[in-house]
């Protein structure tokens, strides 16, 4: 017995050993909160009590809060914690928005009460002033949808909640689709931990409540109807049931102006920030001068944001004063890592002046914008330069290959410091803003005919070694060209036409045979797998080459088996490299192959067909109708009081109504018909099978018909109208310029008579 308790003695001595305090270790939440941001970068230990309020492994989420006090803590353990257990902490201070915990160990001491959940407003919340706390608040459910995730272990919910400041954001760890939809326009009471939505700086641009169950969730008042008994309303209708009541306060900023697109944005900087600022005003500002800004907080939503509050900081409707006082912003020499890599400590250049090298890899004009496609640190990035209103000015040209030095404000892709490696953009202010700072390497023959003659003088040495070592040159040599022949042939299938598929096939034969014949095959990020897998690979070694993307995740794998006898590890890794290189080289430039057709054939605007895809399926519908005595049908359409919309609302409300009219008017299509966007408000479309006038009529008139409701383009409701003319082929040309002046002349007779 006596022994037992010496042996219980010294393991609670290792147990408190293990548990010891080491210098400087804070111990309560009280310490913590005394931190700055700064000091919580120093990586301070830290062990401390707290009560759990919310926690999700799976995420690597925990919430813990101490009377008043609150901290996120990111953990590992598998460990499944509930709300209400309180718990030991063991970590380290790490600095993001706030101060967060890295934790080592978290233990269970016992399970207790929830803290008491502390009534906030919208407005506490959107200025982090209870972040992390347990907090409860009120507002409508404007929408409830389940969260797929393979990841996750259940599927969670989310609510848009409107709130009277605006939308939160609640997390619900549930899958009860059936109790989602009954919460739908009920006004709730929602108990929840406070978090937030962060762009790539971690400034706040959302809320977010993250709820445990359904339980902490109390209906105020709910509707007590069936959402889907509501009677029918008319599409055309629709707008009779909108109501915003927008309470944002205008604020005033201050900064140097670092861009300017003329009736769409401005860009401000000063202080370590800068910010993106949408405005009408097309007055002439000048880059470099203090201005203020007065306008309205928002969020500017990108396509990848995953709600309406995950994107960047912006003002909106503002007014722009310059006040002619030069005040330039130096920019930040940047490279790739610093822009794409942006982490979660707010390490993020969004919308800031910086400069960054890179070899220049493809330039295009565009009709809108002119793009260069630059290399930096292996990976692609893009520097625009978007063309002012008045006469197009030449494009700088850059020899290709040359390593340049781009400044101009960094546009990035998606606002979520938590998704890795983003996409980011350059926008110039103007051509000066491309300095060539290396120029291309020029083709150096004389290397080459030297490298020829090097090895004419070794063949010839060797050619003195007896007829054996002759022999064996011989068969080597004859290896290495069919070899460079097979690597030749891979690279004209790249800049052909070949399928993939099959040019990837082509690269695991050249690697299994560069690897004396061990079997090889490729696996693509989609599953898909080429070459020759082996059914049991268990008795194999497997050997794994991973094939990046120049951005963006892995494209897949290259692997090989080998048995007992296989090739010295330093040949395994040549020849699975060389075959890494051509499979991604192959596989990236089908994609850019692919991307620029689309932007030869496709308005950039509307994303429907162009002029030039339109007059490539005339020709087509002309053979057809020749050879077969067959009729089609041509309709021109030209919107009436375009310029009026663009004056008077701005250009950006000018392209959102552009792509509403092609929206509705494709509808109004067959599927084997085309619409076309000829330039500026101008449409065509070709109505591929008709019988006669009288259905290419038809077409005209619901196309015409598409004008009666008013659009809706963001807080405007425009009238819109057209002129529309039709021609029938043969009987109005034999040509497609002859059937378009035919087309066009009968738009400009109706556009006529209505005058």
């Amino acid at each position: 017995m006596k022994k037992l308790i010496s042996i219980f003695a010294i393991l609670l001595g290792w147990a408190a050993a293990a548990w010891a305090e080491p210098p400087g270790t804070l111990t309560t939440l009280r310490d913590l909160s005394a931190l700055s941001n700064d000091q919580a970068s120093k990586v301070i230990p830290v062990i401390f009590e707290g009560t759990v309020t919310y926690f999700r492994g799976y995420e690597h989420q925990l919430f813990v809060q101490d009377d008043d006090l609150a901290v996120f803590v990111r953990v590992t353990t598998n460990a499944k914690l509930l709300p209400g257990d309180r718990v030991l902490v063991k970590g380290t201070t790490r600095k993001s928005y706030g101060l967060i915990i890295e934790s080592h160990d978290v233990r269970v001491l016992h399970h207790g009460a929830l803290p008491e959940a502390l009534p906030v407003s919208f407005g506490d919340l959107i200025l982090g002033q209870h972040d992390c706390l347990l907090v409860n608040m009120r507002g409508v459910v404007h929408a409830a949808d389940l969260v797929w995730s393979t990841q996750a272990p259940i599927h969670s919910a989310t609510l848009q909640v409107l709130t009277d400041g605006g939308y939160v954001e609640a997390v619900l760890d549930s899958d009860n689709q059936e109790a989602l939809n009954t919460l739908l326009d009920d006004e709730v009471e929602i108990t929840g931990t406070a978090g937030g939505e962060f762009d790539d700086k971690m400034q706040q641009t959302g809320i977010v409540l993250h709820v445990s169950t359904f339980t902490d969730i109390r209906v105020l008042k709910s509707t007590s109807s069936n959402l889907w008994d509501l009677p029918v309303t008319p599409m055309h209708r629709i707008m009779g049931g909108y109501r915003v009541k927008d309470l944002t306060s205008r604020i005033r900023v201050q900064g140097a102006i670092t861009y300017y697109q003329p009736g769409s944005a401005v860009v401000l900087q000063g202080g370590g920030r800068s910010l993106w600022i949408r405005t009408n005003t097309d007055i002439p500002l000048r880059i470099g001068d203090l201005a203020d800004a007065t306008g309205f907080p928002d969020v500017l939503v990108t396509d990848q944001s995953r709600s309406a509050n995950d994107g960047f900081l912006t003002l909106s409707h503002s007014e722009i004063k310059d006040s002619r006082v030069q005040a330039p912003v130096t920019p930040l020499h940047v490279t790739w890592q610093q822009l794409a890599v942006i982490g979660d400590l707010g390490s993020g250049h969004h919308f800031d002046l910086v400069s960054i090298d890179g070899q220049v890899a493809v330039q295009a004009r565009g009709g809108a914008q002119d793009e260069y496609t630059l290399v930096a640190e292996g990976h692609p990035f893009t520097a625009i330069y978007r063309h002012p209103s008045g006469p197009l000015v030449a494009m700088k040209q850059v020899p290709l290959g040359s390593r340049v030095r781009v400044t101009g404000i960094c546009s990035v892709h998606n606002s979520n410091p938590f998704s890795g490696p983003v996409a980011f953009d350059i926008l110039l202010r103007s051509f000066d803003d491309i300095e060539v700072i290396k120029d291309p390497p020029l083709l150096n023959i004389r290397n080459l005919v030297l490298l020829v003659c090097l090895l004419l003088a070794i063949v010839a040495i060797v050619g003195g070694w007896g007829w054996k070592l002759e022999h064996k040159m011989h068969r080597h040599s004859a290896a290495t060209a069919a070899l460079e022949q097979q690597r030749g042939r891979i690279l004209e299938d790249i800049n052909g036409s070949r399928p993939v598929a099959e040019i990837l096939e082509k690269i695991v034969g050249m690697v299994s045979a560069m690897l004396d014949g061990a079997t090889c095959w490729c696996e693509l990020a989609d599953g898909t797998k080429v070459g020759n897998c082996p059914r049991e690979p268990h008795s194999l070694e497997i050997v794994r080459a991973k094939i990046d993307a120049r951005s963006g995740p892995a494209l897949g794998a290259l692997l090989a088996a080998f048995g007992p006898e296989s090739p010295p590890a330093a040949r395994r890794t040549e020849a699975l490299a060389d075959g890494v290189r051509l499979a991604s080289l192959a596989i990236e430039t089908r994609r850019l192959y692919s991307d620029l057709r689309h932007r030869s054939e496709f308005d950039q605007l509307t994303e429907i067909p162009n002029r030039f895809a339109m007059e490539k399926r005339m020709d087509i519908l002309i053979e057809e109708a020749r050879q077969n005595s067959g009729i089609f049908g041509l309709i021109y359409i030209d919107l009436d009081e375009f310029k009026q919309v663009n004056d008077r609302y701005g250009h950006h409300i000018g392209d959102l109504y552009l792509q509403e009219v092609a929206v509705r008017m494709t509808r109004q299509l067959r599927g084997g018909d085309m619409l076309a966007r000829l330039g500026g408000d101008e449409f065509a479309a070709l109505v591929s099978v008709v019988r006669s006038r009288a259905d290419v009529e038809e077409a005209a008139r619901r196309l015409e018909r598409c004008f009666d409701a008013p659009f809706a383009v963001e807080d405007c409701s425009l009238h819109g109208w057209a002129s529309i003319g039709i021609a029938l082929y043969p009987e109005d040309g034999f040509t497609k310029d002859s059937l378009l002046n035919a087309a066009d002349a009968a738009m400009y007779a109706v556009k006529n008579s209505k005058r």
